[in-house]
């Protein structure tokens, strides 16, 4: 202590004692940030909510275009599928939830079924050779040669590939072959696909039924839902 009554500390004992601080502040300031605590003393969200999901929009645009038709063409009730024949939930519907719409609502003249084309090119490989086979079998033979090849190619989806879509359209009497290696109806599938994003399908299957958008492989219930609020 010097006589003015001040602490008189030595050069070298300063830069250790400051470093000493400063260690000190270092580690205070670690515990206060770890607990938890912002500047404001709330408690800091370590797990935010994750984003929510786009809301489905409640109307959508789509037409039927050119596509095979299944069921009463004057229905008052139209669906439309955009799909995938390489789709596992695609075949989901095929299997389980279309043959209830058609025994309650397409059998019955009050539902017209309509399939169009959104084959996902970059997951299913073999999507758009089955989509173009089933415009192929449309143009041999119309909308019954259609739902025949597409249902033919839903029972052995498993089983895709170039030489059985041609085996399985001559099983159901008719040669695709030449349309099917040329790629003759590739515009048809491509007006589809153009379609489908232009509805705001983002995934399949992906249905519109009377403007209503529905996503998925939904139960039964989801599309009496919809059909009978449109009936």
């Amino acid at each position: 202590m010097s006589e003015e009554g001040t602490i008189t500390i030595k050069k070298q004992d300063l830069w250790k004692y400051s470093t000493f601080v400063l260690l000190a502040m270092l580690v205070i300031g670690g515990i206060y940030i770890y607990s938890g605590k912002g500047t404001t003393g709330n408690i800091v969200n370590t797990n935010p909510t994750a984003p929510t999901a786009p809301t489905e929009p409640s109307k959508v645009s789509a037409s039927i275009d050119d596509d095979a038709v299944l069921g009463n063409k004057n229905a008052k009730v139209t669906i439309i599928e955009f799909s995938d024949y390489q789709c596992p939930f695609c075949e989901r519907f095929w299997s389980q939830t279309l043959p209830e719409i058609k025994k309650e609502y397409i059998d019955t003249g009050k539902v017209k079924f309509v399939y169009r084309d959104f084959p996902l090119e970059s997951i299913h490989p073999m999507a758009l050779p089955a989509a173009i086979a089933t415009e192929c079998a449309k143009k041999k033979g119309g909308d019954d040669a259609f739902w025949k090849m597409h249902d033919k190619i839903f029972e052995n989806q498993d089983s895709l590939s170039v030489d059985n879509l041609k085996k399985w359209a001559k099983e159901l009497g008719f040669d695709i072959s030449s349309c099917l290696d040329n790629q003759e109806t590739l515009s048809e599938v491509k007006k589809d696909m153009s379609d489908a994003q232009a509805a705001g399908t983002r995934g399949t299957p992906y249905f519109v039924i009377n403007d209503k958008p529905l996503s998925g492989a939904q139960p039964f219930s989801a599309f009496k839902q919809v059909i009978d609020a449109e009936l």
